[in-house]
This record gives C-alpha cells, sequence and structure tokens, in this order.
C-alpha cells in the first residue's frame, strides 16, 4: 500500500519548512507550485494559453512570465482567479497523478504531496491523510510582512482571502504547529511521521 498524504497551511505558516523534513527523510514530495512555475514556462501550452488571455503585459523582457505581476492580477479579481486556475489546475493535477503511480508502481511507502489549497480543491480526492502546518494569526501575519516586505493592511488582505486557517485545522488529520522554534516543530513532525509509518505499514 502507498499512503498519499495531504500537507497544506495556510500562506507563511512554515508549509516549506515541513516539506523540507519530509525530504530529509527521503520521503518524496510532490510539489504543486514547482509544477505550476514549470507548466508557465515560456514555449509551454499553459504558457499561451496564459499570455492568450492576460496579454503580453505580464511578460518580463526575457519573455518570461511576470509571476509577480501575474498574482497581482488574479488576487483582486475572482473572475481572473478562476481562469488561471481552469489553465494550470488540470495540467498540475495530471501531472501529480501520473507521479502518485509512479511511485505506487515502484512500491513507495509514503508520498506526500505539497498543496496550498488542497481543501478547497478537489486535490483532496488524491489524498489518503491530510496535514495541516499552523501558526497564529499575528505570527503569521509578521511573517509575511518580513517575508515579502509588505505592509500589515496588504499581509492582511491576502492571508483572509485564503481559507481560514482555523477552518483547515478542523478539516485536518494532524496538525503540525510551527509557531514557535524549529526544535519542537521537529518533534510534533516526528510524532506525526511515526503515525504515518504505522498506517502505511499496515
Amino acid at each position: 500500500m502507498t499512503l498519499i498524504v495531504g500537507l497544506t497551511g495556510g500562506i507563511a505558516t512554515g508549509k516549506s519548512t515541513v516539506t523540507q523534513m519530509f525530504k530529509s527523510v527521503d520521503i518524496p514530495v510532490i510539489e504543486t507550485d514547482a509544477i505550476a512555475k514549470d507548466m508557465l514556462r515560456k514555449g509551454s501550452e499553459g504558457y499561451e494559453e496564459v499570455i492568450t488571455y492576460f496579454s503580453n503585459s505580464i511578460l518580463l523582457t526575457d519573455n518570461e512570465i511576470n509571476r509577480k505581476k501575474l498574482g497581482a492580477i488574479v488576487f483582486g479579481n475572482p473572475q481572473k482567479r478562476a481562469q488561471l486556475n481552469s489553465i494550470v489546475h488540470p495540467r498540475v493535477k495530471s501531472m501529480v497523478k501520473s507521479e502518485i503511480q509512479k511511485h505506487k508502481e515502484l512500491g513507495t511507502k509514503i508520498i506526500v504531496i505539497d498543496v496550498p489549497l488542497l481543501f478547497e480543491t478537489d486535490f483532496i480526492d488524491l489524498v489518503d491523510k491530510t496535514i495541516v502546518v499552523y501558526t497564529p494569526f499575528r505570527k503569521q501575519k509578521e511573517r509575511l510582512m518580513e517575508r515579502e516586505r509588505i505592509d500589515k493592511i496588504y499581509a492582511e488582505m491576502k492571508i483572509s482571502s485564503q481559507m481560514p486557517l482555523n477552518r483547515k485545522v478542523d478539516l485536518a488529520d494532524y496538525v503540525i504547529d510551527n509557531s514557535t522554534s524549529i526544535l519542537e516543530t521537529r518533534k510534533e513532525f516526528n510524532k506525526v511521521l511515526e503515525e504515518l509509518e504505522v498506517l502505511a505499514w499496515e
């Protein structure tokens, strides 16, 4: 049996930290953001569709897509965000399903799928168990402001545009609190990993 684990959280809660912890113990992680980025590289079908819809104004000087500019456009426009998702999402899901099948054929015991919008999309149908990386709102906001060099109001807008983190916590099978030290996060990770390994070997 291959146990498929969905890993998610909120923006700036530390999901990438937990992703690296899984990688450090040789558990493969399928990162949907990285796949989506590849899907929008110059010359790809996704790239052409995005340019057709959003125009050349979102291109950098090397004709790659300016992801920050594209993000700013779709952030405040639900219709355009839905259009972008309709271009990218099916391609990403198809690639993820292909990767899952490869690991099943290899006999991999645990696979992690890193999906920012796990509960908001049909990616939830692909996983057996879910993990949410949690950080209190105040700390989440501070981290986001520092990471992206944005003000408090914009940080709050970005956080509020996502499903409330407490709601994700309620939906999750496991929660890893990443609000204190990396040592504490590692302890919580190890506890969750032990439980996943038991399930994978049943």
